[in-house]
């Protein structure tokens, strides 16, 4: 559709486009497989990342890019884009990653077109897989907003009615590609054998828990033939605020009564509102008042077909003698404290809940961290989980085991102590959703199960 043809009287010049995809080791990969790996219209020139520290410099490896790359694909960083532009002479630039405001989405915008580029999104519709297995999903407006305990709460159910439940995840590719091309996580072994970082344990561990399959990797493609045969209804776990790749039967968006407008403020958050057969508005019980009602403002605006439920999160921890007078250091999982936007999450909700003095982490942080820390100003009095190389995991070590606290908090659900040694007491947090207005999580499986009937086994 993109190619230019110029006819001569003895033959007919095809003009490739070369063309950038930036994205964060995840939905580039993806649209890169789908739409471009075997499209000799286009030539990737490079993938140009951002949002993840310290996973550019790679290279998509031939046997994933295909025959038009014998060589592979560069991966660097976005701080690149202006020098790849003008060595290769690059046409167009089109957006792969989310957990956009407008705002951050204007500035990659006019920082693409002021290069003299075509900024182009590709929707939906390009994008979507098709399952022969229904499909429900769960996307949030923003990370953070509690999906993975909608999430949780669908398998559990899924499973109490009888069904094989595949979770599949949102990409989070930041190894050896090649050995993650498709990957199976069932035991936490499976964590060690495929070097999973804090990142990929934080969504993947509490599956485990609970005994059922996690699936995740490089090729979409490929991962649904192996979780079709396995399964007979697949849950699509989003990651960040992205659109599924699989096309749901049935999806389902959590919005964030704690960052009311958000919802209509983000990309792709609003576009996950848009589609959604039900919007599940979370943490209602801390709300400040009137955010609850602006939240159902827009989502009645900017989709009046979707059935609206509001819930609490419940959170608890294992040992609350070890918060109440204590100084806590409070650990919140990465994405949610970094480019999710928020300040804090479960972890220091926790502290409080529990009558925890949290301790800022932010004197004491290496200097891997103070970057962290001047990149995402927003963040409160907390420590992310972050930590992707080994040298960040030392980092991270280092740094909790510098903050005077009594106690360590871990709101990233992930056991960091499995890759890190700790030399405070620690105690876990745990959060669950619970509906209290409008349909239940029950009936809206039933809605699915209706809706996806003809996919049914």
């Amino acid at each position: 559709m993109y190619a230019i043809l110029i006819n001569t009287p003895t033959k007919v010049i095809r003009m490739v486009k070369k063309i950038v995809i930036l994205g964060a080791a995840g939905r580039d990969f993806h649209n890169f497989n789908v739409v471009f790996r075997n499209n000799p219209e286009y030539r990737v020139v490079a993938f140009l990342q951002t949002q993840i520290p310290g996973i550019a410099g790679r290279r998509y490896p031939p046997a994933l890019a295909g025959e038009l790359y014998p060589d592979g694909i560069p991966i660097l960083s976005m701080e690149y884009l202006e020098e790849v532009v003008k060595a290769y002479n690059v046409e167009e630039a089109f957006l792969s990653y989310s957990d956009l405001t407008y705002e951050e989405l204007g500035r990659v915008l006019s920082r693409v077109v002021g290069l003299g580029l075509d900024f182009k999104i590709m929707g939906p519709k390009e994008t979507m897989i098709e399952s022969s297995r229904p499909v429900i999903a769960v996307t949030g407006v923003k990370t953070g907003a509690g999906k993975s305990s909608v999430s949780r709460e669908i398998a559990g159910i899924l499973v109490n009615k009888g069904f094989r439940v595949g979770v599949v995840r949102h990409p989070m590719p930041y190894g050896n590609l090649e050995e993650m091309v498709v990957q199976k996580f069932k035991t936490f072994e499976d964590l060690d054998k495929y070097k999973a970082t804090i990142e990929e344990r934080e969504e993947y561990e509490h599956y485990i828990r609970m005994g059922l399959p996690v699936y995740a990797g490089v090729d979409y493609g490929k991962l649904l033939r192996i979780v079709e045969k396995e399964n007979n209804i697949i849950l699509w776990d989003g990651g960040n605020n992205d659109w599924p790749f699989y096309r749901p039967d049935y999806m389902i968006t959590v919005a964030d009564a704690l960052r009311p407008g958000i919802e209509v403020k983000s990309f792709p958050g609003e576009v996950n509102l848009k589609l959604a057969d039900a919007v599940i508005i979370n943490k209602v019980d801390q709300a400040k008042p009137g955010a609850v009602d602006t939240i159902k403002k827009n989502i009645v605006e900017v989709n009046p077909k979707a059935k609206i439920s509001l819930a609490e999160s419940e959170v608890a921890v294992d040992k609350p003698e070890l918060v109440e007078g204590k100084r806590v250091l409070v650990i919140e999982d990465s994405p949610t404290v970094t480019h999710g936007g928020a300040p804090y999450a479960a972890g220091y909700v926790a502290a409080k809940k529990y009558g925890g003095e949290p301790v800022d982490p932010r004197p004491y942080a290496t200097e891997f961290f103070k970057k962290i820390y001047s990149e995402y100003p927003h963040m409160g009095p907390v420590l992310p989980s972050t930590g992707y190389t080994k040298e960040q995991l030392k980092e991270l070590e280092e740094t909790i085991n510098r903050v005077p606290a009594d106690t360590v908090i871990l709101g990233t659900p992930s056991d960091i102590t499995r890759l890190i040694k700790i030399n405070k007491p620690i105690v876990r947090v745990s959060f669950r959703v619970k509906i209290v207005e409008g349909p239940s999580i029950e009936e809206l499986i039933d809605e699915f199960l209706e809706k996806a009937k003809a996919k049914i086994e």
